[in-house]
């Protein structure tokens, strides 16, 4: 089953290569690994998307928490969230069949960032099964380029408030202040 999985952690270097590590040891595979910065400059907020089985992702909720970096870590399953991936795809086409392909990018709401004698370079936002049905559209006209970000995810806003007032013992909150400790490898 696929899950998105979203941690908070501390932005310092190295923390990247802890989680990627982490999955790594452990055999487990990443669908898509996204980081950025947040509002508080002292935090960054990965991404994960992972096909796992309940256990397994147990398992990676566990561990990802363990992280001495990690601040907090949210799956997905069963709220209400919002998630987007966003594509840059140059397309090849000629003068006559450019028009089609505007068409097709105006359907999925995308744009046209830029235009060249023989190919276009399409703006598309969305979910990973909208990107892929556009990516299949394009496939016939010939996909010279394709860059992908990977999967972002958020609360809807009625669950980042309900979220706010929850105190529930899934959260673990850490103070940026405090001293780190001691990463211990899992017994």
């Amino acid at each position: 089953m696929r899950h998105v999985i979203s941690a908070l952690v501390i932005n310092e270097p190295g923390v990247l290569a802890g989680v990627a590590g982490m999955f790594s040891a452990r055999g487990f595979n990443i669908d898509s690994l996204v980081v950025g910065r947040t509002e508080d400059p002292n935090l960054s907020r990965m991404t994960i998307v992972v096909n796992a089985d309940d256990v397994t992702l147990d398992q990676v909720r566990k561990q990802l928490a363990k992280l001495v970096a990690t601040v907090n870590v949210r799956d997905f399953a069963g709220s209400a969230y919002i998630e987007r991936d966003l594509a840059l795809i140059s397309v090849n086409c000629n003068a006559e069949k450019r028009r089609e392909v505007v068409e097709i990018v105006e359907l999925f709401r995308g744009k046209v960032v830029d235009v060249a004698s023989n190919s276009i370079t399409v703006e598309l936002a969305g979910t990973e099964t909208k990107l892929e049905a556009f990516i299949d559209l394009m496939k016939p006209y010939g996909i010279e380029s394709l860059a992908r970000t990977g999967v972002i995810a958020m609360p809807r806003g009625m669950q980042v408030a309900q979220d706010k007032h929850e105190a529930g013992p899934q959260k673990r909150v850490r103070s940026l202040e405090g001293a780190a400790g001691v990463a211990l490898p899992p017994s």
